[in-house]
């Protein structure tokens, strides 16, 4: 295709370029994209990879902060309330056994009934703000994560998108990654509060009515911790592998359906619906998985629980009889450490969905840190009052990143002259479509220059260049937007003369006034 170089400061309309000295195999322009996995990076180091629970909340601000704080004091008070009940158990059980009048009965009974209204009113204050505080908390760092997510991907240059991730990767994560996190660190973290609250208050008050009851009930807890961890760290193995499979499941209707004309004219479609199974299947199994685990993980809890009722009824009988304990005491140490037994049992799902978030996060949070060797936000670099339009690769070295056993550029120089015209002809895989990602510095080369009008491309600035020039592809995307936004696109801030007069330029001002809306028109599908 044709090269112009202008002198006009304009546009560069550059499609692709050859080469002397160049290895065939070159793939387009995206650097060899495909399901290429990172080098030493094995499937099991991506499954044990997780972040710290606390860096979930890296991004959150004073007002995440404040209702972080208030959601954790309306846990706290949320989860005491059950504790506090179970001594309204024993006073209730007192008020029948002490007293022989029917009236002073009834009286003491009021007494107890209005006292859980008035438990039940605090403890419907603190589930509001334990609840509310901790999910619009949530809610507003997962969503401040998925901006940052996608800041960071928009300016991460081409080299990363060749070897790291792909579009259907990018799209799984922002969907379903950041759904994970936003769980681990919302109302599950005010649940795991208030079932930590109604343990230790639970533990208090048993010690308190009973100690020596309660000592014997503490057999009941090793059992449950042990039944809650292991489920814990088996889901989470499980929800990472079934995360891994979807989003490769998801890479692969990205690149069918992205590339459906490919896939039609080879017939592939039931090749793709068999990759797309295969990943579906490994899913499911995984889920089917984590289903049985979970049920086995619940069924055994519950065995727990029933056994520790019959070991409690038992010696609470005997300390009645030996010891002097009230029925009510009774009463009140069986229920706070059964309560405060099954609440370690109860966040197991907590401590599953945090598991989960916390591998979700890895990938997410390393993609953010990323810092890209070219940068396109960076503001730093020459911004030129014109630019007259030489165009020069000098004695180039290159090799895509993704493949860096092949050397496309092994000293190659070219020279276009402004106010030239210049076509580049070359077999596929000569390197042509490399001097385009070169010039749009899409990649540096590992060796020489990429000049214009005598200057270093490195040396200006990123923005201000690439709006310089003019790429019109092989395959040219329409967004989903009107003609005037997608030809808005490239300037910002453009007038609506100055897109009537770029649609003139490109000669698509005729067949743009024939659609329905004109410049307002929708496009369907791409041109």
């Amino acid at each position: 295709m044709a090269v112009e170089n202008g002198r006009n400061g304009g546009n560069k309309d550059m499609d692709e370029a050859s080469t002397s000295k160049s290895q065939e195999g070159e793939e387009k322009s995206s650097g060899g994209r495909g399901d290429q996995q990172k080098p030493g990076k094995s499937k099991g180091d991506e499954e044990t990879k997780t972040v710290p629970f606390l860096k979930l909340f890296s991004f959150a601000d004073s007002t995440d902060i404040l209702l972080m704080i208030l959601g954790t004091i309306g846990a706290v008070g949320n989860g005491a309330s059950f504790p506090i009940m179970t001594i309204l158990f024993g006073d209730l059980i007192n008020s029948f056994g002490e007293n022989q009048n029917g009236k002073e009965v009834v009286h003491l009974i009021s007494k107890v009934s209005l006292k859980f209204v008035y438990l039940g009113l605090g403890a419907a204050v603190a589930a509001f703000f334990q609840v509310a505080c901790w999910m619009v908390t949530g809610e507003r760092q997962a969503a401040r994560i998925r901006g940052k997510y996608l800041t960071t991907i928009l300016k991460q240059d081409i080299a990363f998108f060749d070897k790291e991730t792909n579009t259907g990767e990018v799209v799984g994560r922002m969907s379903g990654d950041t759904v994970l996190i936003q769980d681990a660190m919302g109302e599950k973290v005010g649940k795991f509060i208030q079932l930590v609250s109604t343990f230790i208050g639970g533990f208090i008050i048993a010690f308190i009515k009973g100690w020596l009851l309660t000592l014997v009930m503490l057999s009941s807890i090793p059992p449950l911790v042990i039944a809650g961890a292991g489920l814990a760290i088996v889901i989470a193995r499980m929800a990472t592998r079934g995360q891994t499979a979807y989003a490769k499941a998801a890479i692969v209707v990205e690149q069918t359906i992205g590339s459906i004309r490919t896939v039609a004219s080879f017939t592939g479609e039931r090749q793709a619906l068999s990759n797309y199974k295969k990943f579906l299947a490994t899913a499911y199994t995984s889920g089917v998985q984590e289903g049985f685990t979970s049920g086995l993980g619940l069924g055994i809890v519950m065995l727990l629980v029933f056994c520790s009722y019959a070991l409690a009824v038992w010696f609470g009988g005997k300390m009645i009889l030996e010891k002097g304990y009230s029925g009510g005491s009774v009463l009140n140490v069986i229920v706070a450490v059964l309560v405060g037994s099954m609440s370690l049992g109860q966040a197991s799902p907590c401590l599953s969905s945090f598991a989960g978030g916390q591998a979700a996060a890895y990938k997410m949070f390393e993609t953010i840190n990323r810092k890209p060797e070219i940068d396109s936000s960076d503001t730093r670099g020459k911004v030129l009052d014109d630019i007259g339009g030489d165009v020069e690769l000098r004695d180039v070295y290159f090799t895509y990143p993704a493949r860096p056993d092949e050397q496309i550029f092994a000293g190659f120089s070219l020279f276009i002259p402004s106010g030239t015209t210049a076509a580049l002809v070359g077999q596929s895989g000569s390197g042509k479509s490399t001097v385009i990602s070169l010039i749009e510095r899409f990649y540096d080369p590992q060796a020489g220059e990429v000049l214009i009008d005598g200057i270093n491309l490195k040396e200006f600035q990123l923005k201000w260049i690439r709006e310089k020039i003019g790429l019109v592809s092989q395959e040219p995307v329409l967004f989903a937007s009107s003609i005037k936004d997608n030809i808005a696109y490239g300037k910002d801030g453009a007038t609506t003369e100055e897109i009537k007069a770029a649609a003139e330029l490109a000669n698509a001002a005729k067949f743009i006034d024939k659609l329905p809306q004109v410049l307002n028109w929708f496009p369907l599908h791409n041109f």
